[in-house]
């Protein structure tokens, strides 16, 4: 499955989920709920993926910490939030970078309509 098809059936979950939960919950809410939703799609799901940096050729832990990659192609970044910043969208990009993945979806679920806090955000692709 290419990225185009897997953001297909995240976006799908997004508007499931918002649909029946609506805005307002705590990140880690929409997190638990899209991880059990996307291995249920039969999706491989890494939760809290650590994002390393390499510099001088050592491997630095610093704690940068993805919500979601999905099948090693794409990432999920999670907000639920007043307004995504740009900040968010940098960080989405740093972590996209990082990691090699070439799609990005930041997704604020505290918005009134769910399409408006989805934003696709690509490196390369």
């Amino acid at each position: 499955m290419n990225e185009n098809e897997l953001s297909k059936i995240i976006v799908n979950s997004f508007f499931t989920i918002h649909t029946q939960l609506g805005p307002g919950l705590f990140e880690s809410v929409y997190e638990e709920i899209l991880h059990f939703e996307l291995k249920k799609a039969g999706l491989f799901v890494d939760r809290q993926k650590a994002i390393p940096v390499i510099w001088d050729s050592v491997q630095l832990d610093l704690g940068f910490r993805a919500d979601l990659v999905l099948n090693s192609k794409v990432l999920v970044e999670i907000k639920s939030i007043e307004r995504i910043a740009p900040v968010h969208q940098k960080q989405v990009l740093t972590y996209l970078r990082l990691t090699g993945i070439k799609l990005g979806l930041l997704v604020n679920f505290n918005e009134a309509l769910i399409k408006d806090g989805i934003q696709r955000i690509v490196n390369h692709l």
